[in-house]
């Protein structure tokens, strides 16, 4: 992989990182983010990850809006990220079998 600058990259945040990368179990997953998050903020969070997850298999907006409750506003910006982004959700979605690698 490509040495990757990004554009929040901070001590604080590779700290962060570092804490998510222990975590073993979706147990320990729920315990942290329940700790470290709203309720909000991790439903916000897992509903872009579906709203990406159903782009990525070529659901509608509607079809998507429907299924997820997310804005159009939402699923363009999140259309956004998958084709202009810097491919993190890619990352995700073959390595939880969603695209085949390329």
């Amino acid at each position: 992989m490509i040495d990757y600058n990004s554009k929040i990259k901070s001590e604080q945040v590779d700290n962060l990182f570092q804490a998510i990368l222990k975590l073993e179990t979706i147990e320990e997953c729920y315990r942290f983010f329940e700790d470290i998050c709203t309720i909000k903020e991790i439903q916000s969070i897992a509903q872009r990850l579906e709203v990406a997850k159903l782009l990525t298999l070529n659901n509608t907006y509607s079809e998507i809006e429907k299924k997820t409750g997310a804005s159009t506003a939402t699923i363009s910006r999140i259309n956004r990220s998958l084709n202009y982004g810097v491919d993190g959700y890619k990352i995700v979605f073959e390595r939880l079998g969603y695209l085949k690698d390329e």
